[in-house]
């Protein structure tokens, strides 16, 4: 393999004012230099409500709010053909609740990422540890500062350890020099200089090295506390300058403002170490321990200048053995005490920074540099692009733990004397919004489905209700079914979509087939017949889908029924010419955009081919079906359906949100009807990845069903699950549940189904 020519580093950058921006473009910089064959660029993150005058480097941003802006990054990123992405990752630079619009960008991503961790949280709310750990499971590596990092990350989000590199914040490669030279260049000479550097904000315990002065003016009375500055661009925002003021006036409270110099600026690089150079003494007074990495620290240290810190995560290691001092947090006497034996014991002060620089010899941009690039060609080697994994059956990947047990306890909650209800507000019936046809075929459909072998049916009262609400759709006087009813049983309009007839003829021909009473059997054949006439003038594609599906179930009882077995031919060659019309390279598709229940119209297609051995008609169910599998598969591997953000659109790659269970439910459906006529293992694997969508396999990582009661949420945003757990949604969990446990007791060793061989392929 090839070293990487294209990387791209996903953070802040400058001139946006923060320590991740920095970073960011130093990291971009070193590698640039130490590669010049290569190209590095930038995606950086802009916050709101604000412009920066980004340099050429900057090739693409994300405003962070803005959920479309994390998409048109990753597609520009794929389009770029990039071999790496290196991720940035602080909490609050990305939207989202914990940050997680970033998992839209990552999981759509076709190359491998490495990811820097700034911060890792030994105590993450539950929301930062999904953040993270879907962050994880999307990167090759992850890469921290310190070794405490590491040890979060294995033992708090049980990262394997082969997963974790550690490589130190970078530092500039300048030689060592005593600091009278630029005391004088800045105006400081003959004082001891005692140097902060860093965005002013609360957390840098400032307040605390004010407190620490008067005691250190007692024994060095020519020192001096700097510090170096803008006031974080956040609390400028939020509360102005009050901490700073505050500060100021702390300090003529303990008469020592003369001794205090607080400079307001946001330095370049050069500036800044030019006043590192001419510290005396740098201190870093933090509050919270929880501070994986201080670029301040490491810089100050990188130059050879004496550090006095409290004990963050951070600065303990670096100031180990003799390389700096650690007091305690808060402790002003502590920290003026070990300032002031520094400031005045000059061989101890000068013998601490000639160690602090030696040490820092491996921490320097070029050997960061260095690391990284070594850490990218190992991601890039150990990753596998992967859609689908050609599998023999019996092949672990296909050994999926045995899927839940049949609950409809939340399902049966929902219904009442009338037929199954719309919509729940969390579990609970909203009875506001009434019943409409389209839910309560599928409760029948559930009703067939749960007469399998293995399964309990449902109570035979239950299964009338079902029938008779379709019964009851019917309109005699247009020849349709109509579909909203409200809670008074009143309907509100004379014929419903032809989608919603298209469904209920599905339930129709299905319980004809399937409905364990025999009068009801005969009812359902009765009004199929019925209907059918009418809707042969449908012209939603969809609802030739969903009556290809009925006359799939419906021509199995009544193969001499002529009229029938023609409207089948029809509508499959109406879906064909749909295809030939359409379809091209890259788009093979039935129609211009992607809309709900997709998956439908291959799995009508398939079946129809089988049935009617008819080569064609499967091909194409395969063909578009596969097409489509590449449009709701990860990078990572796990299941994306396509998002309702996306209907309407044309030839667009999908949208991520809102995700419905609706199209996990069909997809499962489809692939197991392309596994039994095709006998392709893969398509199993990949039903069972669709299934895996309601338990958590998805891109927050959150299970949308409750496995104790049945329910399943309505849906998945962009940054949460939808809490509503309505009828559609717990109908299309149990009817995918109950697929998948009819696969689960199919006897794996079969081999290519005769079906196939029946039609020619």
């Amino acid at each position: 393999m090839t070293s990487p020519r294209r990387i791209a580093f996903i953070g802040n950058s400058l001139p946006r004012r923060c320590g991740i921006a920095t970073f960011t473009t130093d990291l971009r910089n070193a590698i640039s230099v130490s590669r010049p064959d290569l190209e590095a660029c930038i995606v950086a993150m802009t916050d709101r409500g604000q412009v920066y005058d980004y340099p050429l480097a900057v090739a693409f941003q994300i405003k962070d709010g803005n959920l479309e802006d994390y998409t048109r990054a990753a597609d520009f990123l794929n389009a770029g053909q990039f071999d790496i992405v290196c991720l940035q990752h602080e909490f609050g630079i990305f939207g989202g609740e914990a940050g997680a619009h970033i998992l839209v960008l990552l999981s759509r991503l076709t190359m491998p990422v490495v990811t820097t961790f700034h911060t890792v949280l030994a105590d993450p709310t539950a929301r930062q540890r999904m953040v993270m750990e879907r962050i994880v499971d999307l990167s090759s590596k992850v890469v921290v500062m310190a070794d405490k990092g590491r040890e979060l990350l294995r033992d708090i989000y049980l990262v394997p350890e082969d997963k974790i590199e550690i490589i130190a914040h970078g530092i500039p490669d300048v030689a060592f020099v005593e600091p009278d030279a630029a005391k004088a260049r800045l105006g400081f000479e003959e004082k001891s200089v005692i140097l902060t550097f860093g965005l002013l904000s609360p957390n840098k315990g400032i307040e605390v090295m004010i407190d620490a002065m008067p005691s250190i003016l007692k024994r060095c009375a020519d020192a001096v506390y700097v510090v170096l500055g803008a006031t974080h661009p956040n609390l400028v925002r939020n509360q102005g300058e009050g901490y700073r003021e505050s500060l100021m006036a702390r300090a003529r409270e303990l008469g020592i403002d003369g001794q205090v110099v607080f400079l307001d600026r946001f330095v370049d690089l050069a500036t800044l170490l030019e006043f590192i150079s001419m510290c005396d003494v740098y201190v870093t007074p933090y509050l919270n321990e929880a501070q994986m990495t201080s670029g301040t620290l490491a810089y100050s240290f990188g130059l050879g200048r004496p550090v006095v810190s409290t004990p963050y995560w951070h600065a303990r290691e670096l100031l180990a053995d003799g390389c700096g001092v650690l007091v305690p947090f808060g402790n002003a006497s502590a920290i003026g005490n070990e300032i002031a034996k520094l400031l005045t014991d000059d061989a101890r002060r000068q013998a601490m920074s000639r160690r602090a620089y030696a040490a820092s010899r491996t921490m320097t941009w070029e050997r960061t540099a260095e690391r990284y690039m070594a850490v990218f060609e190992t991601a890039r080697q150990a990753h596998r692009p992967k859609l689908f994994a050609r599998s023999d059956v019996g092949s672990p990947e296909l050994r999926s733990p045995a899927p839940p047990d049949m609950q409809i306890g939340h399902f049966l909650s929902m219904c009442d004397d009338t037929g199954l209800f719309q919509h729940a507000v969390h579990s609970v019936p909203d009875r506001a919004h009434g019943y409409c046809v389209d839910d309560n075929a599928r409760a029948l459909l559930l009703a067939c489905a749960l007469n399998n072998p293995g399964e309990q049916p449902l109570p035979e009262l239950l299964t009338t209700r079902f029938a008779a609400f379709v019964q009851h759709a019917w309109n005699p006087d247009t020849r349709q079914f109509r579909n909203f009813m409200g809670f008074n049983r009143t309907w509100l309009e004379d014929k419903g979509s032809e989608d919603s007839n298209g469904r209920t003829l599905w339930a129709l021909g299905e319980a004809a087939r399937s409905d364990l009473s025999p009068s009801r059997r005969r009812w359902a054949a009765a009004l199929f017949a019925e209907a059918l006439s009418t809707a042969e003038s449908f012209r939603s594609p969809r609802a030739w889908a969903f009556m290809l599906l009925g006359l799939d179930a419906y021509c199995a009882v009544t193969p001499d029924n002529l009229h029938a077995r023609a409207i089948r031919l029809s509508l499959a060659d109406r879906l064909m010419s749909c295809l030939a019309c359409v379809q091209t390279p890259d788009w093979v598709w039935f129609e211009e955009g992607l809309a709900y229940d997709n998956a439908r119209l291959p799995q009508a297609l398939m079946l129809t081919g089988v049935a009617t051995k008819v080569p064609e008609y499967l091909d194409a169910g395969l063909r578009s079906l596969r097409w489509l599998m590449t449009q709701q598969t990860t990078a990572a591997g796990h299941f994306r359906p396509v998002g309702t953000a996306g209907f309407g659109e044309q030839r667009q790659h999908p949208r991520a949100f809102d995700q419905q269970p609706v199209e996990a439910t069909a997809t499962i459906a489809a692939c197991l009807a392309a596994w039994r006529a095709s006998g392709d293992a893969e398509w199993k694997a990949m039903a069972a990845r669709a299934f895996g969508w309601f338990l958590g396999s998805n891109d927050l990582s959150v299970a949308l069903v409750d496995s104790q009661t049945g329910s399943c949420r309505d849906g998945l945003h962009p940054d949460r699950a939808n809490e509503n757990r309505g009828g559609e949604s717990v109908v299309c969990y149990l009817l995918g549940l109950a697929e998948m446990r009819q696969l689960a007791r199919v006897n794996t060793s079969l081999t290519r189904p005769a079906a196939l061989r029946a039609v020619g392929a």
